[in-house]
């Protein structure tokens, strides 16, 4: 570095401490916009590395069957459902005869439906209206890799009397029976009285997916859904666990096939890989970033032109100096690099107060909140190089303006 950047610098510096208020109220405009990058794209990758955690603990060979047609651009798909894992928001469209489908293939081990029961879970005189009911079958904890901590699953399909119990998650056990271990105790759901035959081990947090979390679900069979709402039960997703896990790719060709040989030749049911449903989560999560950032660079333009403001009014405020320097010797140039550099030291301050407040918020997300914000050395670097160029940008026309400067007509200026 020149003896005459670090003079600049060292000038740059000492007129913002000079006026700390000022050079604060000038700086806010690109602290707002770093932290919200900043943190934006942290929450991102995290959310995005908590998705495929969690799709790795249900296996990596987990495949998922949804309404609608795929989409090209799995962006679009997203957006219309806020379930990034399973799609719960999703268009019910699917039925029982589609998981007779699957399981006759000779493509799947394992299939679970999923389908949501409109109702109040009802124990004694209370009464839980936000409980979410799911209607599944016994294949569902071999899909999801998942323990039953508790009791056991029940068996429909060997055992008439199961159509009536329910296995819990572990909030609901808390939350409804105010104990951790209610075996054998009961709850009433549209007019039938369902017992408790186990309670799920704990399930991984996912940030945007109600269902990769069933910790706050009821859980009971399918046929007795079915039977309590005249077959009007719709399934919002089918889950698949192939033969052979090194084929996934084959069994995702085959189920395609099969479903749409039933359907009658249409292509409209989804059948997703472990690759595509992280990437339908993925997706969501982009297109809520790409809209935060947009906005975020609104703030940070809105940070330049403020820069640009006060520099106008610095060159005004300094045409005395500027007149005195040219006196002396001082070349337009000269001028030019003093005024870019000060706009270019405001503008980094701003960005570097922006990061630590980023790095602050991203903390007490991670510690207060389901958020797992995961910080990049490279969203931290091209933070820097965007306030560095606001500052060069934007304090170019003040700088410029400065160096045309005539010395006696500056000289004059009072």
């Amino acid at each position: 570095m020149s003896a005459m950047m670090r003079g600049n610098i060292r000038m740059a510096l000492s007129s913002v401490r000079g006026s700390k208020w000022r050079s604060v109220l000038t700086m806010t405009g690109v602290i707002v916009g770093i932290v919200a990058v900043v943190t934006v794209v942290g929450i991102g990758e995290g959310v995005k590395r908590q998705v495929s955690q969690q799709l790795s603990n249900f296996g990596k060979d987990l495949v998922t069957v949804r309404p609608g047609k795929p989409a090209k651009d799995m962006s679009l798909s997203a957006a219309t459902q806020i379930d990034t894992v399973f799609g719960m928001n999703a268009a019910l469209g699917l039925t029982t005869s589609d998981v007779d489908v699957i399981q006759k293939s000779g493509e799947a081990r394992a299939a679970a439906p999923l389908g949501t029961v409109s109702g109040t879970v009802q124990v004694g005189d209370r009464a839980y209206a936000n409980t979410p009911v799911i209607a599944t079958n016994p294949d569902l904890p071999a899909v999801l890799s998942q323990k039953v901590e508790f009791g056991g699953f029940w068996d429909d399909r060997n055992d008439e009397t199961s159509l009536y119990t329910a296995v819990i998650g572990k909030n609901v056990a808390a939350n409804l029976f105010e104990e951790n271990v209610p075996l054998g105790r009961t709850f009433v759901f549209r007019g039938q009285t369902f017992v408790v035959r186990g309670v799920l081990a704990d399930f991984s947090n996912v940030p945007f997916s109600p269902t990769a979390s069933f910790d706050n679900a009821v859980f009971i069979p399918y046929r007795t859904a079915a039977a309590m709402t005249n077959n009007n039960a719709g399934l919002y997703t089918i889950l698949v666990k192939p033969i052979d896990a090194k084929r996934v790719n084959d069994t995702v060709a085959g189920i395609d096939q099969h479903l749409r040989d039933a359907h009658g030749g249409q292509k409209d049911v989804a059948v997703l890989g472990p690759n595509q449903t992280a990437d339908s989560g993925n997706s969501i999560v982009k297109l809520l970033t790409t809209w935060i950032i947009a906005v975020a660079a609104i703030s940070l333009f809105i940070g330049g032109v403020g820069i640009m403001n006060i520099m106008l009014l610095t060159v005004t405020e300094r045409m005395h100096e500027i007149g005195v320097r040219k006196a002396i010797g001082a070349t337009s140039k000269q001028i030019l690099a003093q005024f870019i550099t000060e706009a270019a030291v405001l503008s980094v301050l701003g960005g570097v107060i922006g990061i630590i407040l980023s790095l602050i918020v991203d903390g007490l997300l991670y510690v207060y909140s389901d958020l797992k914000p995961v910080i990049s050395w490279q969203a931290i670097v091209i933070a820097t190089g965007v306030s560095l160029a606001i500052g060069i940008v934007f304090g170019a026309i003040p700088a410029v303006k400065a160096a045309r400067k005539d010395p006696i007509e500056a000289l004059r200026h009072e």
